[in-house]
């Protein structure tokens, strides 16, 4: 099949309508703008909807409106964005209805800037706004990947009535690749049985985040739960790159993990057992694979572009079982192949003469080291 060259944000928008989007709702944000202009000529000669709200708040609002009809309905933000739209994502996580949202991520907190960053994974993987829920976060690394998963968000989204978060960020939103785009897929014209339609009065159909008997909201809840470890236990995602004989396994998710591809094809070179474990799943996180990749490891590195916010749940995987070392760039500063492989020569040596090297957890201590 014949490869093509495009730009992440407009790849990802392409990618969402041969999924057979039906409406879109933004607001323009650097670093995913054009996107949402992608989509603004793309949809309205398709006979599908667009609209740029008035705020990120509106946008989700209408989200979850088309959602409660059945509509393939979507929106895309970057940081602050999704910040502001936290709210309307616990309404739709508590109504149970499917919606796809991009999050391409820039430096922050605050406005911060328009960088490239990773510092949303607490906010994407957390929650669904308040509440004890998670979306489904995927986290390509490549533009293709980004494509091929953005296809498959809708029918995930569908399939458990769920939210479903494609986890970018600047880099691969304005970066180009050559790549193929899938098959397009029209919208289907029937609705599924939940959704809000044509009701008699005798059979009202109503689709709300509303419990008021705790006992009732409990129920709701525990069935959310039986839900989310479905999801759970069916959709870990991720990759093991020169990770079967590893002495030193560096876990890092999307733009960050190309790097540290590059950085293991040099230290492999240079005679050093290194290998890559990629979460491509945020969550579900792919803890118990991570385990049994890091099972001969004699130390990890985790890399990000943040202060260590997928570090807890490696944490959290591995327990005390072997040192869990940090190398972070913030505030849009995207770590170098030669940083990293830096570190890797001194985790690696330090190693090889039994030297003990204590886990170092703190940014400040990490950072002196560049």
């Amino acid at each position: 099949m014949k490869r093509t060259l495009w730009k992440g944000n407009e790849a990802l928008a392409e990618a969402a309508v041969r999924a057979g989007v039906e409406a879109f709702f933004g607001y323009p944000i650097t670093p995913q703008t054009e996107l949402l202009e992608y989509m603004a000529h793309r949809l309205p000669p398709l006979g599908r909807t667009f609209i740029q709200a008035e705020s990120e708040i509106a946008a989700i609002n209408m989200v979850y409106g088309a959602a409660c009809a059945g509509a393939r309905a979507m929106t895309s933000s970057s940081s602050p964005g999704i910040s502001l739209m936290q709210e309307g994502l616990s309404y739709i996580a508590g109504s149970e209805v499917p919606a796809v949202v991009i999050d391409i991520m820039r430096g922050g907190p605050g406005l911060g800037n328009i960088q490239p960053s990773q510092s949303d994974y607490f906010q994407v993987t957390r929650s669904a706004g308040h509440g004890d829920y998670h979306p489904l976060v995927l986290a390509p690394s490549t533009i293709q990947e980004a494509i091929d998963l953005t296809y498959a968000s809708f029918g995930l989204a569908f399939h458990y009535r769920h939210i479903v978060v494609i986890a970018a960020d600047g880099t691969l939103g304005q970066m180009m690749e050559p790549v193929q785009m899938p098959p397009m897929r029209e919208p289907s014209a029937q609705r599924p049985p939940w959704a809000i339609g044509e009701t008699t009065p005798h059979e009202p159909r109503v689709i709300t985040s509303l419990h008021l008997s705790a006992e009732h909201l409990e129920a709701h809840n525990i069935r959310l739960q039986a839900k989310l470890a479905r999801i759970a236990a069916a959709e870990i995602r991720y990759e093991a790159y020169d990770a079967e004989d590893a002495e030193l396994l560096i876990v890092a998710f999307g733009t960050v993990a190309r790097i540290a591809r590059t950085v293991v094809r040099h230290a492999r070179a240079e005679g050093r057992r290194v290998g890559l474990f990629r979460p491509i799943s945020l969550w579900p996180f792919p803890a118990r694979t991570l385990a049994a990749h890091a099972a001969n490891a004699r130390a990890i590195l985790v890399v990000e572009m943040n202060a260590g916010q997928m570090l807890e749940d490696v944490r959290l995987a591995l327990g005390d079982k072997l040192p869990v070392e940090f190398m972070g760039k913030m505030g849009g500063v995207i770590p170098l192949p030669d940083e990293i492989l830096d570190e890797v020569r001194r985790m690696t040596a330090a190693r090889t003469e039994h030297v003990h090297t204590a886990p170092t957890l703190d940014y400040a201590s990490r950072e002196g080291r560049s």
